[in-house]
């Protein structure tokens, strides 16, 4: 029994089953941070090149996929890749710095800025390497346990965008939104059409339940969240949903991780 693709039959859907509200007999664990600088192995393979050179290597991204599931029974993978793919795709060009993180080497600083993102992307030209390290791992993990798509939330995205790399305060971007919300809705407008795109290209591709990563959420209050942040990821939720039922693709799991936005739990349920 195949699925779509020819891929391997699932041999342990605990994950999936969770993901769905249903009984399971254990609780399903995974590792979200991916392979993870805890492993040796993840070490050695990582230190040989660029951090996004090897997000861009199918290869690689497969190997550190399944470096974790060699050493523990865990319940699913999560593909190797980064949220700032995204920005990468419409054109802005980020650096991993050592010792520093990622770095925007030219950061939106005012709303003209916003002309020089693509306005139109085409998400399988831009991010088809993520594509096909997706297939490429589901292949190789042999049916073990499912894989797990991601991708950042557009407020996360926008914030990493203006700051230019980490931030604690998020300051530039805070005030972004009080100084231009108009141009800021525009922003998470055109990065939430990415995102759907984007995430809908990874269930194609083979993923079986797919993680938005809110990460910057707890640096805004109740009330930006919910202007600036909850309806994109409701948008996106529902976009995906009605973009995998017409091009009759499974309609997979979604998980919604807004990191600190304890306050808006019962929204985002």
């Amino acid at each position: 029994a195949c699925s779509p693709k020819g891929f391997p039959k699932l041999k342990n859907d605990t994950f999936l089953r969770a993901a769905r509200g249903e009984e399971t007999e254990h609780t399903p664990v995974w590792c979200m941070r991916q392979a993870g600088r805890y492993l040796p192995e993840f070490r050695e393979t990582r230190a040989a090149q660029d951090f996004f050179a090897t997000c861009r290597s199918p290869k690689l991204c497969c190997e550190l996929t399944l470096q974790p599931l060699r050493r523990f029974p865990l319940d699913a993978a999560i593909i190797f890749s980064d949220i700032l793919v995204v920005p990468q795709a419409l054109g802005m060009e980020v650096v991993m710095v050592p010792g520093k993180g990622p770095t925007f080497t030219e950061p939106i600083k005012e709303v003209e800025d916003l002309l020089k993102l693509r306005q139109k992307v085409d998400v399988t030209a831009e991010l088809g390497y993520v594509f096909q390290a997706i297939t490429l791992t589901r292949h190789s993990l042999e049916g073990r346990v499912p894989l797990i798509g991601f991708s950042g939330a557009p407020w996360t995205l926008m914030s990493y965008m203006i700051e230019g790399g980490g931030s604690t305060t998020m300051a530039k971007a805070k005030s972004w939104l009080y100084r231009h919300p108009e141009a800021s809705h525009r922003l998470l407008r055109l990065l939430a059409d990415v995102v759907t795109d984007y995430l809908v290209g990874q269930v194609a591709a083979g993923a079986q339940a797919l993680q938005v990563f809110e990460s910057h959420a707890g640096h805004l209050g109740p009330e930006q969240f919910e202007d600036f942040a909850l309806p994109y990821i409701r948008d996106i939720a529902q976009a995906v949903k009605s973009k995998l039922k017409e091009e009759a693709l499974p309609l997979v799991p979604m998980i919604i991780f807004a990191k600190d936005a304890h306050y808006a739990l019962r929204d985002l349920a």
